[in-house]
């Protein structure tokens, strides 16, 4: 019988999601490197470049790689001979408490404050619990007496693209994956990984997608010794054939839109086969540990030479440099789709809560808090600052969202332009289209990175909100890609509006 204190547990599983927000994996890094020297679409080149930057910079600073910084899922294999006690003299809590008290002590650390992202109640007021609990707790009950933890942050973007279909025997599992990739778009922020799991039950064959994304990455070694099963088999096809697909890095083209694929299978019905897909994105932040009963867990550090070669700042040379503060619509209509600019001056933020005030209050004929004239709006919430910082990590949330609030803020508030993640609609590529203006990515994921080009921030509007309150950034040298360009071409090739070439 092994007895392991819960605090033990609790103190572990804060250190880990502690971790994990600013620390890829060791083979996350490494693939990561070869997407980048094989891939020679510039777009997608500078995509990967300031993912690489990024994850450097995280784990030196000991910031956010992603400002979302995730839901709390803890998967727990406890063995037979495992009992918990507490040190306090209380009786044990349910596991679901001490995940909550990990996952509370973690991200209210004020040394490193990540962003609650967890709402209660789904379907009424969807109130922000202000701590990212609850945690997601899945326990399995196994043999020996050690417990087996894997810690995971799983951003929205990856699990929002989540699939699962029932296949009939005679189906291709591989055709049926192929078939998504398109409707998935780039809000999962490529490259990544995607989890294909085959069998079982639909909870069961999502929980096998799930848990395979959290393998090593070693796609390169299969490629190399070959396929020795029907799994292996169509990994090697997946990673070929999604890549094949051209949607690349953040979407914007190019070779890499996976690192790996990951395949686990269960028995399942004769008549069936339950397949499902979950995509992990470039933020991808996962830790293991087992505890004996001997204390805590140590949270091992990663090795710095995993990043030896990669800057400290990411530059385009021949990237044009805008001036927001005296942005024209004449300098916007110059701007061509997969052209790097690094933006400096003013912009304003707003994510879906602010969007949806200001069309409110333009349906009603109010006066707007702040003018949209000639202005930039940045789809973003940010992590909270730290000292010594302007803003926490703040990367690009999904635009794609924003989509039915384009026309009316071109048209009745005088929006120029907009930064966010993924592609656009093609509702919003025609109000681009309509106003001469344009929609430019900036690379999801890389979020430290971005906070470091933003000097100064103040709220202007909407305070209650939070981290989706207005604010106004002052930038320097921001990179973004245009991708959807005043003549209304997108760059990507999976979102383009009828009519256009």
């Amino acid at each position: 019988m092994t007895r392991i204190a819960q605090e033990d547990l609790e103190g572990s599983l804060a250190d880990a999601f502690q971790y994990v927000s600013h620390h890829h994996p060791p083979d996350f890094v490494r693939a990561l490197r070869r997407a980048f020297d094989a891939e020679t679409h510039p777009p997608a080149r500078a995509a990967i470049e300031q993912l690489l930057v990024n994850s450097r910079l995280a784990a030196l600073g000991r910031r956010p790689l992603c400002q979302d910084t995730g839901v709390g899922q803890v998967f727990l294999r406890i063995g037979c001979g495992v009992q918990f006690f507490r040190r306090d003299g209380q009786a044990p809590h349910s596991l679901q408490a001490v995940a909550d008290e990990g996952v509370r002590r973690a991200y209210r650390d004020p040394h490193n404050p990540l962003r609650a992202t967890m709402v209660a109640d789904p379907l009424g007021k969807r109130a922000n619990t202000r701590d990212n609990t609850p945690a997601v707790v899945h326990c399995e009950l196994v043999e020996g007496d050690a417990l087996e933890v894997l810690v995971v942050a799983k951003g929205g973007g990856g699990d929002v693209k989540a699939r699962f279909a029932t296949l009939n025997p005679s189906d291709s599992v591989a055709d049926w994956v192929i078939s998504q990739l398109p409707g998935m778009g780039a809000g999962w922020c490529p490259p990544g990984t995607l989890g294909i799991g085959i069998g079982g039950t639909p909870e069961q064959a999502m929980l096998l997608a799930k848990l395979s994304l959290f393998d090593p990455i070693d796609m390169d070694l299969l490629q190399a010794q070959g396929a020795t099963c029907a799994e292996e088999a169509l990994r090697l096809q997946l990673f070929e054939r999604v890549n094949a697909l051209g949607i690349g890095a953040q979407g914007l083209g190019g070779t890499a839109a996976v690192l790996d694929v990951k395949v686990r299978t269960a028995p399942c019905h004769a008549a069936t086969i339950p397949v499902a897909l979950i995509p992990n994105c470039a933020a991808t932040r996962y830790a293991r540990f087992t505890l004996d009963g001997s204390g805590p867990a140590r949270i091992g550090e990663s090795d710095p030479a995993v990043w030896d070669g990669i800057a400290d700042r990411f530059d385009v040379p021949d990237a044009l440099r805008v001036h927001l503060d005296q942005l024209t619509s004449a300098e916007v209509a110059q701007w061509r789709i997969g052209q790097t600019l690094l933006l400096s001056g003013k912009v304003l933020t707003a994510r879906d809560a602010a969007h949806k005030r200001l069309v409110d209050l333009l349906d009603r004929g109010e006066p707007l808090p702040v003018d949209l004239r000639g202005r930039v709006v940045y789809y973003v919430g940010p992590v909270d600052a730290i000292e010594g910082e302007a803003v926490g990590p703040a990367g690009p949330t999904t635009a794609t969202r924003m989509d039915r609030f384009v026309e009316p803020l071109m048209a009745c508030a005088g929006l120029v332009a907009m930064i966010g993640k993924a592609e656009r609609g093609p509702e919003a590529i025609e109000s681009i289209r309509r106003h001469q203006g344009a929609y430019l990515c900036a690379t999801g994921g890389a979020a430290y990175l971005m906070s470091r080009a933003i000097k100064a921030a103040r709220v202007l509007a909407f305070e209650d909100l939070g981290m989706e309150a207005i604010h106004e950034f002052e930038l320097a040298d921001f990179p973004v890609t245009v991708a959807v360009d005043s003549r209304g071409r997108t760059i990507h090739a999976f979102a383009q509006p009828p009519g256009s070439n």
